[in-house]
């Protein structure tokens, strides 16, 4: 049996970016059907709030609970198999040519199925002049989300290498149809579906995840679905994160992305974050990334912040 020696929660990472923390348990917890680890037992058995600190992740770009460029296998919010969790998140990325506003929230039900919805507000500054529309001309997705845990336990399974691992869906919507459809998208509309797998190794302080998700979206929808491709392709997105101490970690993310417009090469994602959790109720993700080339601009590094209040 592995001893636990620090309890890792949450990445995230960048707009396209971001992580979440973790607290220090010390003990052995024991995998059985029905033992929970001491801490969880101790927990309020009230109706929310009894999972331990950050184990839900921080908020990922497009609403679901994990990092902040990719989702992970947890459950959003703080609620365990009998309570409900929830959060909410504002998120702002600060690109060279480019601005991305994100919001919106997620509930999490019974550490079993996750429920999201968030907003893009995507702003082109002096590059929609340059484009002829118009400067800060703004393309506005809509992203409805949906994750369900499928087997493994992330904080109990720790005398296994078995990891949780949930299946989720994205339907996303762009108020921009017909232009996207005038610069080489097939759609302003499509639907991404991922696995994520995600192991907490509590004796070494990491969290490691992994996703494969099978999308057609153009720059994670901003810019339409489908083009010179318009089949599904697989893109694989990992996190590693690493805890200094019990409210502060750091990692790195990648993201790959397909590649369907004809106008533009599009670039995989990467980011390097920090992320705070000073309690349940809020985190803060602050992180470096790059991502390449973004519409018709290259070497575009961004600054990610990410703020995240909720139960």
């Amino acid at each position: 049996m592995v001893r636990g020696v620090g309890l890792l929660a949450g990445v995230m990472a960048m707009a396209l970016a971001g992580p979440a923390a973790a607290q220090i348990v010390v003990g052995k917890p024991t995998k059985t059907a029905t033992v929970r680890p001491r801490a969880l037992e101790t927990a309020p058995r009230d109706n929310t709030g009894g999972k331990l600190l950050a184990t839900g992740g921080v908020t990922q770009v497009e609403g679901a609970g994990g990092g902040g460029l990719t989702p992970w296998a947890v459950i959003t919010g703080y609620g365990t198999d009998d309570q409900v969790g929830a959060n909410a998140f504002l998120t702002k990325v600060y690109a060279d040519d480019y601005r991305l506003t994100a919001y919106g929230g997620a509930i999490g039900l019974f550490d079993r199925v996750e429920l999201s919805a968030a907003k893009h507000v995507f702003d082109t500054r002096q590059v929609g002049a340059a484009l002829g529309l118009g400067k800060g001309y703004e393309f506005r997705q809509t992203v409805l989300g949906a994750k369900v845990r499928l087997f493994g336990d992330a904080i109990i399974d720790q005398d296994s290498w078995l990891p949780q691992v949930s299946a989720g869906i994205q339907y996303k919507d762009n108020e921009r149809d017909s232009l996207l459809k005038a610069i080489g998208a097939r759609s302003g509309n499509g639907t991404d579906f991922y696995v994520s797998a995600t192991k907490l190794l509590l004796e070494h302080s990491l969290l490691l995840n992994g996703t494969v998700r099978m999308t057609k979206a153009n720059e994670i929808g901003i810019l339409g679905f489908g083009g010179t491709g318009n089949g599904y392709e697989p893109m694989v997105e990992g996190s590693v994160g690493y805890l200094i101490n019990r409210n502060l970690l750091v990692g790195v993310e990648y993201r790959s992305k397909p590649d369907n417009l004809a106008i533009v090469k599009e670039s995989d994602w990467f980011d390097l974050f920090v992320a705070w959790v000073p309690t349940k109720n809020v985190s803060l993700t602050v992180a470096y990334a790059d991502l390449g080339t973004v519409a018709i601009r290259d070497k575009q590094k961004a600054l990610y912040l990410s703020l995240q209040v909720g139960f």
